[in-house]
This record gives structure tokens, sequence and C-alpha cells, in this order.
């Protein structure tokens, strides 16, 4: 069976495998034998052309080359020696066949669940044999292709790029977006980098913690202002084995920085959590966020976080339980961090205690690997968020006509038809209004990137090394695609910022209005979600994720209005969504990306075609 779309044709293969996550292990390699799938592009007359290659700098950075999964260490081969576009079909088989003796398309055997699926070993790395001077001519370029996305394309931050003064923010939602280089200015209005997050203007930092999934240790240390760059900073990380050996060596040139090892039981879980808290010498701060710990993930994709206000230390003497919020943010924070059973976590445990956190106004809903049973089967994954919706949100007169939109940067296995996990399980989850009888079956739109959208994004190709869903996951669930929507973010300005965010939602039938809203680290995947086992009576979670749900009644809201126009930011109600409402329908000749197959009939952004390595 074949798909075919302008970028190419893809073949799937009749077989069906057992549909659970084939995620590697964190910290376990992805190697073995390739085999060889039966991918092809378009049949076209072939066009001969040289190919120009650029030569792979002497010394690349290790961090592009060994961080984060085997897509997006695809992303930075092709960013360190990219395919010219030449009007060619055939270009990617040569390219090919510069990078592997083989005779067909090398993919791997695992299937990437959530962006997480990491290359683990140097052995890992493709290995580049010098190309024949009889059909390729090497030309050293010292600069880069022009854009046409314009300078700014190539992270160069304007003057104007960090704060110098306390920015005006969101202060009813405390829901922003982070800073894209090459926008116009006033959709970075209101958004916030790295650097302003851990900049003075926030506090007087003392120490931190942070929870992630990739790390670049020099790149972070950089990013605090110099003033706090020696302040002691503790990871908390999911790795193993040579990835975490990869991980201490990093940090070795850093004496404050400190780790905490996850504890990942159940295979195929990883630690997928992004969380900073921040101990200043004013109070404390949490903040939770879509971004991994690397420079990739902080200009030119599309990413989100809550920032909680400055959380003020209690009095001497206060009682267990003060200091708690309507929402219960601190007991379940606190209950989440209880779930690594981490030694190193447990001053920072008693600090939280010791402060008021009673001005939050979201709800926490994390995932932590375990099979839980009883009451424990509410505690996290998305019977979490069903209780929570259960509990805290109304029935809707007409909520059968309310879509549920889900939008997120990976997929993983779903079942043989929507039955299995998505519509059976995951789909009553986010329907549930109340305690109401009614289980109603409203449209569901799911937003993925499509080929084009990752094609003429500010980044090109290589912005679906953050975007790893596998040809040999797609090819088990065809029908999934007919749920896929564009990503399109004109509102934000962000249509060509390609999404690493992740969020859910229950809109309004005319898209004005929203019944609840979640960001998060979690895709669409039963590893981040769980999945109930043994005639329902036991979930089962692989892997650690967090995310913060905003519902009305916090807010003393019936319903949310959607924000028409989030940028600049203004005193408005509105929540500012990041995407375009109502989502776009993938048209006919549109694709999902999948990173593993070659994309050689139309040029990206850089003039480049994509050839997975």
């Amino acid at each position: 069976m074949s798909q075919d779309s302008q970028h190419g044709k893809w073949t799937i293969s009749s077989s069906d495998d057992d549909d659970d996550e084939a995620l590697p292990p964190s910290g376990t390699t992805t190697s073995g034998p390739n085999r060889s799938a039966s991918t092809r592009s378009p049949k076209l007359e072939p066009v001969r052309a040289t190919v120009e290659v650029k030569p792979e700098p002497a010394n690349a950075p290790v961090s592009s080359l060994l961080i984060g999964s085997e897509a997006r260490q695809s992303a930075a081969m092709n960013q360190l020696n990219p395919v010219k576009y030449e009007s060619s079909p055939s270009l990617a088989g040569k390219r090919k066949k510069e990078v592997s003796d083989g005779s067909g398309w090398a993919l791997s055997d695992s299937d990437d669940d959530d962006a997480d699926a990491k290359g683990n070993s140097v052995s890992n790395l493709p290995k580049r044999a010098p190309p024949s001077p009889k059909t390729k001519k090497v030309k050293v370029e010292n600069e880069r292709p022009p854009s046409p996305h314009g300078r700014f394309y190539y992270i160069d931050e304007p003057h104007d790029f960090f704060e110098t003064s306390v920015p005006r923010l969101d202060d009813i939602y405390r829901f922003y977006l982070n800073k894209v280089t090459g926008l116009d200015k006033k959709y970075n209005s209101g958004a916030l980098h790295i650097r302003d997050i851990l900049s003075p203007l926030f506090g007087t930092l003392k120490e931190s913690v942070q929870f992630n999934y990739c790390f670049d240790i020099a790149w972070m240390v950089e990013q605090y202002p110099s003033e706090f760059r020696d302040r002691p900073v503790l990871i908390v990380h999911g790795d193993k084995r040579e990835a975490k050996a990869r991980l201490v060596q990093q940090a070795q040139p850093f004496p404050h920085v400190r780790f905490c090892q996850a504890k990942l039981d159940i295979a195929f879980g990883t630690h997928h959590t992004k969380m900073m808290l921040l101990w200043y010498e004013e109070g404390f701060r949490v903040i939770i966020l879509t971004s991994n710990m690397i420079r990739a993930d902080w200009y030119q994709k599309t990413q989100g976080m809550w920032m909680s206000p400055l959380f003020p230390r209690l009095p001497k003497g206060s009682s267990a339980s003060a200091g708690e919020s309507p929402t219960f943010f601190k007991r379940d924070l606190l209950e989440y961090l209880a779930s690594y059973r981490a030694p190193e976590l447990e001053e920072w445990i008693q600090r939280i205690k010791e402060h008021d956190l009673s001005e939050t106004r979201v709800y926490l809903v994390g995932s932590t690997p375990g099979r839980y049973v009883g009451s424990d089967m509410e505690r996290w994954g998305h019977l979490r968020l069903r209780k929570l919706l259960y509990e805290h949100t109304d029935p809707i007169p007409g909520e059968e006509r309310w879509p549920v939109i889900g939008q997120f940067s990976s997929i993983g296995s779903m079942g043989l038809d929507k039955t299995k996990w998505l519509t059976g399980e995951f789909q009553r989850t986010m329907t549930t209004l109340g305690k109401s009888s009614l289980r109603p079956d409203p449209p569901m739109h799911l937003l993925y990137p499509s080929v084009e959208d990752v094609r003429t994004s500010l980044e090109g190709y290589p912005a679906g090394g953050s975007l790893p869903y596998s040809i040999q996951t797609a090819q088990k669930q065809l029908w999934l695609h007919s749920y896929f929507h564009r990503w399109k973010a004109n509102t934000t300005g962000r249509s060509h910022a390609m999404p690493h965010i992740k969020t859910y939602m229950r809109a309004s039938p005319d898209f004005t209005q929203l019944a609840w809203f979640l960001v998060t680290s979690a895709n669409l995947s039963k590893a981040a979600w769980g999945a109930l086992e043994k005639n329902n009576t036991q979930v089962m979670v692989r892997s650690y994720e967090l995310g913060v749900l905003y519902v009305p009644s916090a807010f003393n809201m019936k319903t949310f209005p959607v924000h028409k126009n989030p940028f600049p930011v203004s005193s408005s109600s509105g929540f500012p969504v990041p995407f375009d409402l109502p989502p776009t329908s993938y048209s006919p000749k549109d694709q999902p990306w999948i990173w593993n197959i070659p994309y050689s009939q139309a040029p990206d952004t850089h003039g480049n075609i994509w050839v997975p390595s």
C-alpha cells in the first residue's frame, strides 16, 4: 500500500506488529541490524545534476551530534552537511550511497514514541564516506546560503531580543510562548527566552533545579546571568549507561552542577518532564515548560510555559497545610517530587513546604512510571486529567458539538484501529465535562505538522528532527491520519516556527470559547499518558511527564474566551491559544512529517533537501 504527495511516495508494508511502543529505554542504543525500508521517491525522470556537499566542520560541537533522538541527530548532520536541491529526484539516493554502502534506505527498527528515543553511543552516528570526485563536487562554503526568511533566520539575536526591564506579561493565565528570532517584534512582546526567565528581573537566584530530557550543560550554564552562574544547579535526568556518562562528562568543567537520575523501571520509558525550580532570596518559583535544555529548542520553534508567581516564604511555625492553593497545587507538586524517591530532591521538598503557593490557579497533571490500581489509577496520566475534568468543569449544553483538540510534536503507536486506545480510552478522558452522564462523540482535531509545514519553516527540513514520527509507526496506523490538521499560527506569528509545544483543549463549535486548556510535555502516546490493562483494572505509565491544566472555574469564569490577537500582550481576558482556530484539515495532497524517509522533490527554506542519516 502506498501514499502519494507532491513530496514523494512512501510504501507501506502489510505487516501489523504488536502495537506497543518500541521506544528504546533511555540510555540504550538503537543500533543493530538495519532493515531496508520499502520507501521510494516518486517515479520521475531523473535530471542529472552535480551535488554540492558541505564538508563537516573539523570540530563539530559534541552536543549537536550526540544529544537527543536519532531524528535530532539526523537534523544536526543535515545542518552540518546539507545537500542542495538541484532539481534532481536522484539526489537523495546519491547522498545515501555516500553515507552508507547499503542499497536501500537504512531505517531504525525503533518507533520514536515522543521525540525521545535517544541514540546513545558514538557508534550510532551516521558514518560519512568521502565523496567520490567522479560524481561529487565538494565546495567549501564559509557562509550559509541566504534564507528567504531574512537574516534573522540564523539565530541572530536582535539587540532588543532580551529583556532589560521587567516585561509586560499576562498576569491572568501566566502562560507564555518562547521568543522566536526572525519575527516582527510585536510577536515577541510578552514572550520569554531562557535568559529572561533566569535573569535578575525575576529574582535573586540562590539555587535551581532543571528537570528535562535533553541537556547541553555548557550551553545551559551560559544562559544563567554571570552573577548567578556559579550558583548550585541540580540536573534531574533519565539517562543511563553511556548517555549518563556523557552527561556527567559534560559537567566536569562546572563543579556547581550536580545530578539526580530519575528511576525508569519500565521498558521504553523516558524522563520527559521539563520543569525549573528556582529558589531566590525573595522566595521561590516554578516553571513548567516544553523546551529541552539545548540551544536548538529556544530560538526557532514554538514552545510554551507556565510561570508561577513569586511564592513568598511562609512565617516560621506555619502549619503543614499552610500555603496551599484552591487547586491543591502544593500538595500535588510535593507528591510528584516524592514519586522520584530521590534523596537529592528531599531538600527541595522541604523548601517548597516552607513557601506560600496559595496564588496558584492551575492544576498539576503529571505522569510517573508505574502500574497503578484502585484509587492510585487516578493519580497520573490521562486518568488524572479525567478526574480533574470530572470534578472541576461543568456540563455544557450541546457539548457533543464541542470539538476536542490535541496538538503535539510526536506520535506513538496507537494500535490497529482507533478503538484500541485513541477513542476507546483517551478520547473518553478528553470529552469529560463535569459529572454529566453524557458520553458524546464530538469531532477530534489533531494538529501535527505536514511535510509542507516543515519544508517552509524557519529551520527548513531540519525542523523535522524534533518531529520524530517514524515510518515504522506510521505504516501501522494510517487510520490516524484522517484526524490530522496543519500547523498554522498566524495569530501568534509562528506559522513557520515548528511546534515542540504540546497542548490539548476543548473548544466551542465556533472556536471562540474554551472549556479547558492544558499545556504539557506529553505527546500523543500511551507511554506518556498511560494505558489501561487487565480489563481496565490497572493503568500502566512508562514515562515522566508534567503539565498544567487551566479550568474556567479556577478563574471565576464559565469558559475561557479565545484571544484573537494575543500579540502584543494586552490586558485582555482572552486565552492566548498558540495556533489558529479553527484548525485547517490536511488536504488530499498533505502528508504528515515522517522523519526517517527522504524528501528531495522540493527545496526547503535553505535550498536543501532532506536525507535522513
